[in-house]
This record gives C-alpha cells, structure tokens and sequence, in this order.
C-alpha cells in the first residue's frame, strides 16, 4: 500500500461517510460531518483530490443553527448526474427537541466546482410522518434511465425517490415506492426496517436488483418495477445475524458479503448460486469470513472483484481477493486510527468508517470519524473494469451517460 495523502478534519468521531465521483475531471469527494462524540459540525464537506497527494478542503456545507439540531447531523452522501449538471445528497438525522426531526436528505448543485460559490441548495426531502430523518442512502441509475434515491426511514422498507423529479420541481410527487422488509419473528409492522443496501443491474436475469441489510438479515428484490417490486432471496435465520447491514453482490450477483453490527463480526461470504438456480429461496449458511483483528469490527466495504475495499473502523483499510471465495486472503491494508478510545462511546466504533474506489485509475479513498480523509494506492491496482475479471462491469459506481449493456446470450442448439 502507497499512502498518498492526508487531510485531518477536526474533532475526535465527527466524520462520516463519504462518496467518491467517478470521472477524472471532476477529482471530487464528499465527505459527511456528524457529532457522535462532542463536538463536531453537522453537514457536508467538498475535497478536492486534483492533486492527491495534497487533499484540499474546498467547500463546507453546514445546517443552519447548528447547535439547536439534536443528535448527529449528517451520516451518508452520494452524488448524481441530471441534464448534464452535478449534484450531492446529504443524509441527515435530527432528533426530538430541536428543528428539522423531519428533514431526511439535502440537495446540492455542485456542477461548477471547483468554483464553490456556485455551490447552491435545490431541495430538501422531508417525511413529516417518520421523523427522525435518513440514515443510509444508495443512488442507482435504473434501466429505464431514470435515477433513484433509495433511504432508510422510520419505515418498513426503504422508500424509493425520482431525484430527476426533485431537482426539475416535482417534489411533491417524487417518491415512488418502496422496497418492503417482509416481516420475521424479527420485527412486524413498524418495527422493522433496512439499515443499508445496493443496487445493480443482475446481467442474468435482465433485473435491477436490491441488496438490503436489515431486520432478520437480508433480502434480494427485483425492483425493475418499482411500484411492484418482488422478491427474491433472503438470507435469514443467519447464525449470529439478527439484523443486517452493509450488503454488496459480486458484479455478477452469484456472491455476496454481508457485514453485521456488532463487535467480534466478520464479514460473512455468501455463494448465491442454489437460489438463482431455483433450488432454494432461502440461503442462510456463509461459505466462508474475513475480519482483520477478531476483537474489532469491519464496517463498510466496496467490491471492485475480486477486491474488496473494507473501512475497518479500529483496523483502518483493508483489502482482501476473493479470487477463491472460500479462502479470502488480506492483500492490503493500512491503520488510518492508532488513538485513545472516546471516553462515553462505544470503542469499537472508531477509525475508518467510509470506502470507495475511482475505476478510472483505481485511486482509494477513506474517510476516517476521528483522523479524516486519506488517499492510497494498491500496488498494482491501476484500475478497474469488471470486463478484464470475467465479470460484468458492474459496481456501486454509476454509469451517468450511457444506457445499462445488455449483451445477447447465445443459446446452444437443442
């Protein structure tokens, strides 16, 4: 591993998440703010990665009358292309006794960076009827073109938005669906929902896909109609798994890593293949684990397969090959946190919490709560194309301006 920069951002567990854009000439990476521990801002950071090796600070996004809002402010950031212009989304959560309990997301246009005074606000999402805002969020450009918001609420499923719809006006109007946890021994009517998810186009089948982690564990709909989505798979009955959260597929959906909340959990390594050949519907038994230190906790993970790019709190970057599913093997890493446990706070939960990856040249990104943003490169990972793995090129990472690919399946003659 090659550390090539660094940029502290302030105090002690007031980072986030954070999201990378994909295109070089747009080097931006937004980074979220919260206070889980005292002090900190609530809002929205712009990094400029022209130069990565020297990290800038170029834009700060803040709620305003930031000390009357409760609890931590922002959480999850992703970003997204309309009519040809840029835009970010804030998660954020306010909790009872200060404004905006039922403020769930905010919208910016960052079309015109690097010139921040351009920056501006189009939107904000609110639930009146769920307060207590959105805590992960995924943007997915659908195979009918347009792009979705998908948000954990204080709901039973995740609530789907046309973003397209927001920024062009139609607020009012945008949501339109959700994707339903169906219920378990695990949670009823409102007492369950989704704590994270994915979701990709499944080459096979010709559906896009959603990958939830949530109450019970885990669950694969098609969500192609996104009135009407269906459901697929789910992973229940889990040992250890009560209720799951981060949730990727391989770019070809045979294999997924689902991660669990708690300390002392791996990330457990699933083989889908029995249930999309129709054998089962329920898959509950991993193939195999990774963790990097047994007594700590692997939070968020990007998969570029066969890498997987891991934010693991206290063990800082960690990169493992699932070349051989049943035998992941550390390739990289590097400890971004070597501090004192937050008195007050769980210990755990401290150090790398974001990930993501640029394809174009494989430059990797964390986004660490007490230390800030750092920038690496792997040896040997000049980046990313699922093409040259034997895999569809399919990641988190969106495809803005072209339509999904969808090649033809020769058939064998009978």
């Amino acid at each position: 591993m090659e550390v090539l920069g660094h940029l502290p951002l302030g105090a002690q567990l007031s980072v986030a998440d954070m999201d990378l854009e994909q295109e070089m000439d747009r080097p931006y990476a937004y980074i979220s703010r919260m206070v889980y521990g005292w002090e900190g801002p609530k809002g929205t950071d712009i990094i400029s990665l022209e130069d990565p090796e020297n990290p800038e600070l170029i834009y700060e996004w803040r709620i305003e009358n930031q000390d009357l809002h409760q609890r931590t402010g922002g959480m999850d950031v992703k970003h997204f292309k309309w009519n040809d212009r840029y835009y970010l989304v804030q998660s954020l959560q306010f909790g009872q006794g200060g404004p905006n309990t039922d403020l769930g997301a905010v919208i910016l246009d960052v079309t015109d960076l690097p010139d921040a005074s351009t920056v501006r606000e189009v939107a904000r999402i609110r639930e009146p009827d769920m307060p207590g805002g959105f805590h992960n969020i995924f943007i997915y450009k659908h195979q009918n073109d347009r792009v979705y918001l998908f948000t954990t609420a204080r709901a039973p499923g995740a609530l789907i938005y046309d973003l397209g719809m927001i920024v062009d006006g139609d607020l009012e109007n945008a949501r339109v669906g959700m994707v339903p946890v169906p219920e378990s021994p695990m949670g009823r009517g409102a007492g369950r929902g989704y704590h994270d998810f994915y979701v990709g186009y499944h080459p096979d089948t010709g559906e896009d896909r959603f990958y939830g982690g949530g109450t019970g564990g885990y669950y694969i709909y098609d969500v192609t109609d996104l009135e009407n989505p269906e459901l697929r798979i789910t992973l229940t009955g889990i040992s250890g798994v009560s209720y799951g959260h981060t949730f990727t597929p391989s770019p070809d959906g045979r294999y997924v890593i689902a991660e669990t909340e708690y300390q002392y959990a791996p990330l457990r390594i699933f083989d889908l293949q029995p249930a999309l050949e129709g054998e089962v519907t329920n898959v509950r038994s991993p193939i195999s684990a990774f963790t990097a230190d047994w007594r700590n906790l692997v939070h968020n993970h990007e998969v570029r397969w066969p890498y997987v790019f891991v934010s693991g709190y206290l063990d800082g970057l960690q990169i493992f090959n699932l070349q051989d599913p049943n035998n992941p093997v550390t390739v990289g890493y590097y400890d971004t946190y070597i501090g004192p446990t937050v008195e007050g706070r769980p210990a755990m939960f401290n150090g790398a919490f974001g990930v993501d990856v640029r394809n174009e040249d494989g430059l990797i990104v964390i986004s660490d709560m007490s230390t800030g943003v750092w920038t690496f490169k792997m040896d040997g990972f000049q980046g990313w194309n699922g093409e040259h793995w034997g895999q569809p090129n399919i990641s988190s990472a969106q495809d803005w301006d072209n339509p999904v690919v969808k090649r033809p399946v020769s058939e064998e003659d009978d």
